[in-house]
């Protein structure tokens, strides 16, 4: 039911209002007040209203945000004195598709037992509800936005404003075009009407999807560009020039200006080795962990850890809030670029390495991954089974997994030569190839 970020699939087939209703009912089992908020899909109406109603008619009061981010729902949580929160929201994938993200009061989502009480009590389908006088009610509140505005800015410090191109990707990351004007940013606007078929782009901020957004800043001023996805929990970047960053190198740019002598970072299994060796020049390590925010915002629990993200573009900061919060890092980035030069500059000082990405779709990935372990293990000795099979060659490693999302199995393979890491992904993909 549950994937590592939520339920998600597509509407009218995996998530439908009945679905929504029955989760409703399921979180007010442990809940007396939920803030719930949605991103601008057109389904994401329905499927709001027919969760408010399954807290409300087991007793719970609701905080409607409307449309919001998901991380103003996580960070409302807290800020509305509830006991969870609920984005509906299916982030990065494709317009058909819609889901639900629920939020704990420190801004972490759920975890994998809190997911897996809500999932058993859907199963069971035995809600306890009110009686006429005991329902919850439902009240709207419109201070969510400006709440989160006044939190990034007072979060960051930009003493000299680069100018800044957003791709808001038609999605709800209007919070950074604001927090950004606050801290005074000259901002231009890419894709920032609020539209859940995603006209613009594809909801997801890849470099092909944000190509428009690296020809603008290219052609402008702009110091830099930043991408959201529709829900803006996620942050891709693009250099003054036009250069799309690699998540795996915002990542090393991020961790080692959060991290000290001593410091963690958490990060995936798929994580570059450039991370690795930019975290050592601060003397700070990565730990690593399974894929997924919700995973890496376990790990940043954890008072050694300073930072935790993935190349896919979530980052946390745990001082300020266990949610992936995209306009956070745009604002973050900002005064990294402000304190220390050109995006572009502190990019070139990242040493990286050749890293291959690609993936298969299936509609049997649990059986394909099952063949993939079995061939693995009995090929290969040094061998991680804690997120599919990650294996370490010494000189180079690979990753074959399921996606948490979608019907998809990936595979990265990472070396220092490029030879060998061409070398690597054909051997990991003839695995998945093998399997089937």
């Amino acid at each position: 039911m549950f994937g590592t970020s939520g339920i998600r699939g597509r509407v009218g087939e995996d998530v439908t209002a009945d679905l929504a209703l029955s989760v409703g009912r399921a979180v007010a089992a442990e809940a007396d007040r939920v803030v719930v908020g949605r991103d601008p899909r057109e389904s994401g109406e329905f499927l709001a209203d027919a969760l408010a109603a399954g807290l409300r008619e087991c007793g719970t009061d609701v905080v409607d945000l409307g449309r919001a981010a998901t991380p103003t729902v996580a960070r409302s949580v807290a800020w509305r004195d509830a006991d969870a929160g609920v984005s509906v929201t299916a982030s990065h994938n494709p317009a058909p598709d819609n889901g639900i993200k629920l939020w704990s009061p420190s801004g972490q989502a759920f975890d994998e037992a809190e997911r897996e009480a809500v999932a058993e009590r859907v199963r069971a389908d035995d809600p306890d509800l009110s009686g006429w006088d005991g329902v919850g009610d439902r009240r709207s509140w419109d201070g969510a936005f400006d709440r989160h505005v006044d939190t990034l800015a007072d979060a960051v410090t930009v003493d000299d404003p680069p100018s800044v191109a957003v791709d808001v990707g038609n999605g709800m990351g209007g919070v950074t075009v604001a927090a950004l004007s606050r801290l005074g940013c000259e901002v231009e606007t890419l894709n920032a009407q609020e539209d859940g078929a995603f006209p613009g782009r594809p909801s997801e901020p890849t470099a092909d999807n944000c190509r428009s957004l690296c020809a603008l800043v290219e052609r402008t001023d702009a110091d830099l560009g930043i991408a959201h996805d529709g829900d803006a929990d996620r942050m891709q970047a693009v250099t003054g020039d036009g250069a799309f960053v690699s998540g795996d190198v915002l990542l090393a740019l991020f961790g080692r200006a959060a991290a000290g002598e001593g410091d963690r970072v958490a990060a995936p299994l798929n994580t570059s080795l450039a991370v690795d060796d930019a975290l050592a020049e601060v003397g700070a390590s990565l730990t690593r962990t399974r894929v997924g925010d919700v995973f890496v915002a376990e790990a940043a629990t954890d008072p050694a850890v300073a930072f935790g993200g993935e190349e896919s573009g979530a980052w946390i900061w745990p001082d300020e809030t266990l949610c992936p919060d995209g306009p956070l890092a745009a604002c973050k980035l900002v005064e990294l670029v402000a304190e220390r030069g050109p995006l572009g500059d502190l990019v070139d000082g990242v040493e990286t390495y050749p890293i291959r990405r690609d993936s298969v779709e299936t509609g049997e990935k649990a059986a394909v991954m099952e063949r993939v372990r079995e061939a693995v293990l009995a090929r290969y000795d040094d061998v991680q089974t804690v997120d599919g099979v990650r294996v370490d060659l010494g000189d180079a490693w690979f990753l074959v997994r399921a996606s948490g999302t979608q019907p998809l199995v990936r595979i990265t393979a990472e070396a220092r030569d490029p030879d060998r890491a061409d070398g690597v992904f054909d051997e990991a993909a003839a695995l998945v190839a093998d399997a089937t």
